[in-house]
């Protein structure tokens, strides 16, 4: 059985996959933001199997990394990262927000946060091959825009989401280049289109699927070995964005990637 982090696990997908988890057996460290629901969350956990839970807020690189740290020392075992924590678009009148660090919220959560913790943990995950980093993503994805990455002109929660999850794509496919032959394989997924979660409702969107139609995607990338640098569409290999796939565009990406988390 596999140990296991999930990002955003006190509600929504993350919940869910975290409770699938627990009751096949594998050991759950959940996430949460909130000290109070995490702590609820690992107590109904350890009704089904073995939890623990980890708080951090992800609109914190400091908090990232802290959390990376704390997990590194606590399990060492670890070998499954699922980020699956994010924002959603924050609806149509959404503004923008900036996070601890000054970079624009979306962004920071959907992106940075788990470039930063990947990179954290990636020494574990290394030393417990195999191992496997599942990034939740979207469908919805648009093209960086390279001279105004933080979307400071003309800013849409729309355009900011689907943005960071285009980088979190591009991210996956260049990770999983670098570690081809350490036996760490790294995908990426849309797991089901418009899930009944708070951040769909806040977004003013009516919800086309559950939390259970998302799981199965997860699951299968979490737990069984589906090859590296791939993009599924729940459980079906697709294809990302095309611009995730441009040599270029990574190349860059990972420039503007390191000035931001330098920043």
């Amino acid at each position: 059985m596999s140990t296991i982090l999930i990002t955003g696990a006190t509600s929504g997908l993350g919940r869910y996959i975290a409770f699938e988890l627990v009751r096949s057996g594998h050991v759950v460290l959940a996430h949460g933001r909130d000290p109070g629901r995490t702590e609820r969350l690992v107590d109904e956990l350890r009704t089904e199997g073995e939890a623990y839970g980890h708080v951090a807020d992800l609109s914190s690189l400091t908090q990232v990394r802290e959390l990376g740290a704390r997990v590194a020392d606590a399990h060492p075992r670890l070998d499954v990262l699922v980020n699956n924590a994010g924002m959603g678009t924050g609806g149509r009148d959404a503004g923008r927000e900036v996070s601890a660090d000054g970079h624009e919220l979306r962004l920071a959560v959907n992106y940075l946060a788990p470039v930063a913790l990947t990179r954290a943990l990636l020494p574990t995950l290394r030393a417990n091959a195999p191992a496997r980093i599942v990034n939740v993503g979207s469908a919805g994805q648009e093209p960086v825009a390279f001279d105004d990455p933080e979307l400071t002109r003309g800013y849409s929660g729309g355009a900011a989401y689907c943005r960071s999850k285009f980088a979190l794509a591009a991210y996956t496919f260049s990770l999983a280049e670098e570690l081809e032959g350490s036996g760490v394989a790294v995908n990426v997924l849309h797991p089901a289109t418009y899930m009944d979660t708070a951040m769909v409702r806040e977004g003013g969107i009516s919800p086309w699927n559950t939390v259970a139609d998302g799981a199965p995607g997860v699951l299968a990338l979490a737990t069984r070995d589906l090859g590296s640098g791939r993009y599924f569409d729940g459980t079906r290999a697709a294809r990302a964005h095309q611009g995730t796939y441009d040599p270029g565009v990574r190349e860059r990406l990972a420039a503007v990637t390191d000035q931001l988390l330098a920043a």
